[in-house]
């Protein structure tokens, strides 16, 4: 099959399911009646909708090339970012540290994805940001938490920008027999892990009694994420066919960035919980912040890109 149906296939297959989705939706809510509010037929609605949003933005970067898909993605760590230091305690000895995250950091670790500096980038936020913040921080000469205070600016950044940059990292690598495709690979990460979040939250609802973590989150249950995340691993085994993998390695592939994203979700509750809110931000309807949508993808996106480094790419 070649390349460009491949994106046809997982493009309308995509569209299928969101047109079948608001289907659904649409007569759960005439069921139930459209002026009754329903706080699980709404919440599903309201998801769908922004669904339609988000996949809309995918495909018109897919479009548009390589370079659309990392300023996308760049425009996604800059408002994360933004939503973590919202909810962060700073005082004014840290202005200096955030501005260079925000208008430093940040566009020069994504210029150098784009630059396909690997040596460079893969070490640029963890070795030489993890020691510039301090120093700037320090010489704001304000000491009073000051490890807290730094630590919460290196955690921003690893999460929002080092981790999610890994997505349109993927597009770098040289993989034999599989040139030109990379698109998918990024395809298949985000669908795999979105469509684990969705199903988690699915059969949760439908079938969750015991709960996993019941102080960081009420709604993640063992039936929602077991369900969930074998039927995402099914779905990622299914979609070998658009990735570089054997049916049994996009299995395996898919179950191991399930399960970081579910890992993701909740280290990510737990900081929500530590801050005393429910979402990261109201960015999206229905979804809350930028943050509420991809905390498992950066969970999963640099195990995901490095895994298939090692075992699939000559670079």
């Amino acid at each position: 099959m070649a390349p460009e149906y491949h994106v046809f296939a997982i493009a309308g297959g995509i569209l299928a399911i969101l047109v079948l989705a608001s289907l659904v939706g649409a007569a759960l809510k005439w069921w139930t009646g459209w002026e009754r509010p329903h706080a699980v037929i709404d919440n599903l609605n309201d998801r769908i909708k922004a669904w339609w949003v988000m996949v809309a933005l995918i495909t018109l970067a897919f479009a548009l090339g390589h370079w659309a898909v990392i300023l996308l993605f760049a425009f996604a760590s800059f408002t994360a970012l933004r939503e973590f230091m919202t909810l962060t305690p700073t005082r004014r000895g840290d202005h200096y540290a955030l501005a260079a995250s925000f208008f430093v950091i940040l566009p020069v670790q994504y210029g150098l994805v784009w630059a396909n500096e690997y040596g460079i980038y893969a070490v640029f936020i963890p070795v030489y940001a993890f020691l510039f913040l301090p120093i700037l921080a320090a010489l704001r000469g304000e000491t009073r938490r000051y490890m807290d205070r730094v630590a919460q600016v290196q955690w921003g950044l690893m999460i929002c920008v080092f981790c999610l940059s890994h997505v349109p990292a993927l597009l770098n690598l040289t993989i034999p027999g599989y040139e030109g495709r990379n698109l998918l690979l990024i395809a298949f990460l985000v669908l795999v892990v979105q469509a684990s979040d969705v199903l988690q939250y699915i059969f949760g609802k439908l079938l969750g009694r015991r709960l996993i973590a019941p102080a960081l989150s009420p709604s993640k249950t063992w039936e929602g994420f077991l369900g969930g995340a074998g039927t995402a691993t099914l779905l990622g085994a299914a979609l070998w066919w658009a990735t570089p993998f054997t049916p049994l390695e996009a299995g395996v592939m898919a179950a191991l960035v399930t399960l970081m994203g579910f890992a993701g979700g909740l280290v990510m509750s737990a900081i929500k919980r530590d801050r005393g809110v429910k979402d990261w931000g109201q960015m999206i309807e229905g979804h809350g912040g930028m943050l509420d949508r991809i905390d498992s993808l950066v969970f999963a996106a640099p195990i995901f890109f490095h895994l298939t480094r090692f075992f699939f790419s000559t670079t």
